[in-house]
């Protein structure tokens, strides 16, 4: 069974920085691509950043470029979502998605998601 299994998430203050990470564990693929999203209270899931394989390129929402870093580990199977200089904004649930159908960074587009891991940050 493929799951994905995010960590890293907590209570930070404005100005902090976080690390997020995200493991996909079970079937895998030697050539995929995989993604944050993140989701705010009362607004819709949204498009943070993707990495792909083979070649290795990234992509990023133009809310999160400069503060925002998606890292593969070691092990292709798993990724990092480095954030600095944290705001209040920031506040979200973050999803790891992956599987991406080759379309567009869009929540549809992507097959197998984690559980979400909470980010909250106090001014």
């Amino acid at each position: 069974q493929v799951q994905l299994v995010e960590f890293g998430g907590g209570s930070v203050q404005a100005g902090d920085s976080l690390r997020l990470s995200c493991k996909l564990s079970g079937r895998t693929f030697s050539d995929y691509a995989m993604a944050w999203f993140r989701q705010a209270p009362g607004k819709e899931r949204e498009f943070v950043a993707a990495i792909t394989s083979n070649p290795s390129t990234t992509d990023y929402a133009d809310s999160g470029k400069g503060r925002f870093t998606i890292s593969r580990g070691n092990a292709k199977n798993i990724i990092h979502l480095q954030i600095n200089n944290m705001i209040p904004e920031d506040t979200a649930v973050y999803y790891c998605a992956a599987f991406w159908d080759g379309s567009q960074w869009v929540a549809p587009a992507f097959r197998i998601w984690g559980q979400g891991t909470q980010v909250i940050v106090s001014s």
